[in-house]
């Protein structure tokens, strides 16, 4: 069980095309977060380099590793050394032609203490994340850590209400979602905060909906697209943590590079969970259609049996 006061701190950054520059950007900060007491740190989604996903080209596989790796082995190491769980993530090779965007959690001897395959792969303009990853086969299942256990889901997954609440289910002591997300520059400005208020809500309500701590850590800064004919994306920042009744502990801007920390009571969990009792009240014998794509019947008016006339029953 996560102690009743966890220090965590999420890494928001740029980040370059070049691998090393990147571990010489983010060493550092880890080493800052060691200093400041801090027992967790959570890194960006793929922060080892650009965000490739902006096209389709199957050069860019040459990016992917193993597990254990080069990755697991940079964090490994920092983490037994500063004595602090680090949650990364690696574009993995598992086998040729089969590869996943996974987080993997290092734990506080430097071991690695398990990983998570992405679940939700996105493929939209800008994000052709289907093009290189497979769907993640690992299930919703936290990882053990010397801190307790720890739920990690990866950016597109944290628009789904499923996954953090399987995550809980299954004992999740805090939510952490490794992210890579912005705008695309031709957004008005408008567009762009709507957007944005809709991420952080999100999140805020699995927070809400679980009485659990929320760890988001995103990329910040422009990177341009593969040609002249993509705008690139404006990763829009905004890292935050959050507590068990949604309300923020601790946020981040859009073009900074930082290190975002607070300290979580954990024990206040367990208080939230017994005055806001909605794991108690689930109707877990009514939700058996939410293991169906849609629900056509309901959706054309049959409601056992019986078709209904602008909503209401025909007697």
């Amino acid at each position: 069980m996560i102690r009743s006061h966890l220090k965590a701190a999420l890494i928001q950054a740029s980040f370059s095309d070049d691998r090393d520059e990147n571990w010489h950007k983010l060493k550092p900060l880890l080493e800052q977060a060691a200093a400041r007491g801090n027992q967790l740190v959570v890194l960006p989604e793929l922060h080892n380099g650009a965000y490739f996903c902006q096209h389709e080209d199957n050069r860019e596989f040459t990016r992917a590793e193993a597990i254990p790796g080069p990755t697991t082995e940079f964090l490994s190491t920092l983490a037994a050394r500063l004595r602090l769980v680090i949650i990364g993530s690696v574009f993995e090779r598992r086998a040729a032609g089969l590869y996943h965007n996974t987080a993997i959690v290092l734990d506080s001897n430097g071991n690695l203490a398990g990983s998570y395959r992405k679940m939700h792969i996105p493929d939209d303009p800008g994000y052709y994340e289907k093009y290189y990853f497979t769907p993640g086969d690992t299930g919703f299942q936290p990882v053990q850590t010397s801190l307790g256990k720890i739920g990690v889901l990866v950016c597109w997954d944290q628009w789904f209400p499923e996954a953090a609440r399987l995550m809980a289910l299954a004992g999740a002591e805090c939510l952490v979602y490794p992210t890579a997300i912005g705008w695309d520059p031709a957004d008005d400005e408008n567009e762009q905060q709507r957007q944005l208020d809709s991420w952080v809500i999100t999140q805020r309500a699995h927070a809400i909906s679980n009485g659990l701590p929320l760890l988001a850590a995103n990329r910040h800064g422009h990177e341009s697209g593969p040609s002249s004919n993509t705008n690139g994306i404006d990763f829009w920042g905004n890292s935050f943590i959050c507590g068990p009744q949604g309300e923020i502990l601790s946020q981040a801007g859009v073009n900074e590079d930082c290190l975002l920390e607070t300290e979580i009571n954990i024990d206040q969990c367990e208080k939230v969970r017994q005055t806001w009792p909605f794991l108690r009240d689930r109707r877990i014998d009514a939700y058996s259609g939410l293991t169906q794509r849609f629900l056509e019947d309901i959706a054309a008016g049959i409601t056992n049996g019986e078709k209904t006339t602008n909503g209401e029953k025909n007697d």
